[in-house]
């Protein structure tokens, strides 16, 4: 029997996870500010979500690289 192969890591895969997913927490955030009456304060809040969302979606896209 074959070892497996181990999954390979893609920086541009990696990197378009990661800014795919903050910026649409940067999205959602604009939209929910819109709503709330300040843009520029739900552009901030979408960032301060959207980067730890980000690299938790990085980590678990690629967890398997790691083990």
């Amino acid at each position: 029997m074959e070892p497996l192969e181990r999954p390979a890591l893609s920086p541009a895969g990696a990197g378009g996870v990661l800014l795919g997913t903050t910026v649409a927490g940067i999205g959602v955030g604009a939209l929910i500010g819109w709503a709330a009456g300040s843009v520029s304060y739900g552009l901030l809040g979408g960032a301060l979500a959207g980067v730890p969302a980000g690299v938790l979606a990085v980590y678990t896209r690629y967890r398997d690289v790691f083990r």
